[in-house]
């Protein structure tokens, strides 16, 4: 969830800090990744989604606890727990419970250096209509969350670009409740309920193997949608269509409450009354339309490989929109036409009707000497632009690459480096020329202008059911140059933060 972790917008207040020593999070970490963690596919910057097409059938996991903990055949840690899975699977009901456990810290940089620990379990439990009671093409889901830990971003970085997709308010809370219908066999559905905007719209397949929040819900949405939008932990009553409209094309538009919480725009957006738990639904600000094409490139059928010569490796191409309806604070006019940043200002900002987005991304393999072997390198890039009057940042981009398969016998794992980019807009920088104008004379009063980071992580597959992933990101000029609170005559440093999570599929 993109926002959750950030320097707050405006109020610039500055969490509780509870501190964790590095000794004592390694060691609840350690124990914690023997026994239990979490992830859907790959490890993401969110939790992994519920699938949003209805489960195909699987030969049986075996029956037994502990036998063949490491096969490759087994999926999960529990397997077919004790034949419960395969007695529920004859009813349509498939349950998954995911838990993923990561430490960060930063050795450099902040507005204090230390550690923190986090993690989220994921329960959800989904229903078959078809193999239920025979109602074709129906798949209901429902989702929640189990949120423990700190958050380092918002405790000790003060960054635009929270360092971890997991990191968000400690609580336990309902994350999905949707109902998807298909047709004419599966080219189209429509998705009805309760549902998280970034399972489905503006991903990029290569980012999210990636832990930085951005990787997953880009910087646009996050922090110029109201509460960053319908995304982890948040979610919002909508619809949305899905469905093929040519060979090697498909769309996706929908259309969702945009204030999950509800409250104004600068409200915390996990602690408004009770959205704590996710059960709020509000209705009351405005609508989110969003819509998708896609473009899938030399993409086998079932069954088959892709061929050796460049022109035959896969890619997925997207471009998008966002459009929201509802009225935004402008960054930097109040209701007069005066400067926020004047001493004259009533302090009211005045309020831009309509906020809007475009985004462009690209997922392509551009190395694969054996298409039947595991080996490939992929590339992708993600851009994003946005209005600069009412928005903090007006345009984001992150891309990069990753390795599959780097060693030999080492199918499973995945190496990757890549980079996060947000730029400051003009009316938040018109903004801060007039702060610093009015400023008294010798305060640091800084233009915010961009801010960068950099990742690299090396993914393990120690098991089909079990990841364990170190990860290093170096953030470039934090917040996009903002005052250090507990060193006001310094902006807050470059950091260098070091981090490894552990994913395990129950």
């Amino acid at each position: 969830m993109a926002g959750r972790g950030t320097y707050d917008r405006e109020r610039h207040t500055l969490p509780v800090f509870r501190w964790k020593t590095i000794g004592s999070v390694v060691g609840l970490l350690l124990l914690s990744s023997s026994a239990y963690a979490d992830s859907a596919a790959a490890p993401t910057s969110q939790p992994a989604p519920a699938a949003s097409a209805a489960p195909s059938d699987q030969a049986p996991i075996e029956p037994d606890f502990t036998t063949g903990l490491f096969s490759s055949s087994r999926t999960t840690l529990l397997g077919d727990a004790g034949g419960l899975r395969t007695w529920l699977g004859k009813y349509g009901i498939t349950f998954s419970l995911y838990e993923e456990s990561e430490v960060f810290g930063n050795a450099t940089g902040g507005i204090r250096r230390g550690a923190a620990y986090d993690g989220v379990t994921t329960p959800t439990v989904q229903l078959d209509t078809s193999k239920a009671f025979g109602w074709a093409g129906g798949l209901f889901n429902v989702s929640a969350f189990q949120i423990h830990g700190d958050d380092l971003s918002t405790e000790n970085l003060l960054v635009l670009q929270s360092v971890s997709g997991l990191e968000a308010m400690r609580s336990t809370r309902l994350w999905e409740l949707w109902y998807q219908q298909s047709f004419n066999n599966g080219a189209f559905d429509i998705k009805v309920g309760q549902q998280s905007l970034d399972q489905e719209f503006i991903t990029s397949a290569n980012s999210l193997l990636f832990f930085n929040t951005m990787m997953g819900w880009p910087l646009v949405p996050s922090e110029d949608l109201y509460a960053g939008g319908p995304a982890y932990p948040l979610s919002s009553l909508g619809a949305r269509i899905h469905g093929q409209i040519a060979p090697n094309v498909t769309g996706l538009l929908g259309v969702f409450d945009d204030n999950p919480p509800g409250g104004s725009f600068n409200d915390d957006p996990q602690t408004f009354g009770p959205e704590a738990g996710g059960v709020k639904f509000n209705l009351n600000t405005g609508a989110l339309v969003i819509g998708e094409l896609q473009y899938a490139l030399n993409q086998p059928s079932a069954g088959q490989v892709v061929k050796a010569d460049n022109k035959g490796l896969p890619g997925t191409y997207k471009i998008g929109f966002w459009y929201d309806t509802a009225p935004f604070p402008d960054q930097q006019y109040d209701t007069n036409g005066i400067s926020l940043a004047s001493p004259a200002s009533n302090g009211i900002p005045a309020q831009d009707f309509g906020n809007f987005s475009i985004y462009g991304i690209f997922d392509q393999v551009v190395y694969q000497p054996d298409p039947s072997a595991a080996r490939a390198v992929s590339i992708f890039a993600r851009v994003m632009g946005a209005p600069g009057d009412r928005n903090l940042v007006s345009f984001s981009a992150n891309g990069g690459a990753t390795l599959k398969a780097p060693f030999e016998g080492r199918d499973g794992d995945i190496v990757g480096l890549g980079f996060g980019y947000g730029q400051i807009s003009y009316g938040t920088r018109a903004y801060d020329e007039a702060t610093a104008y009015y400023a008294p004379l010798g305060a640091l009063s800084p233009i915010r202008s961009s801010e960068t980071f950099v990742e690299t992580f090396y993914q393990i597959q120690l098991a089909p059911w079990w990841q364990l992933q170190p990860d290093f990101q170096y953030i470039f000029n934090p917040g996009g140059g903002i005052v250090n609170p507990l060193q006001p005559t310094q902006l807050v440093h470059d950091e260098a933060v070091f981090g490894v999570r552990t994913t395990i599929s129950f």
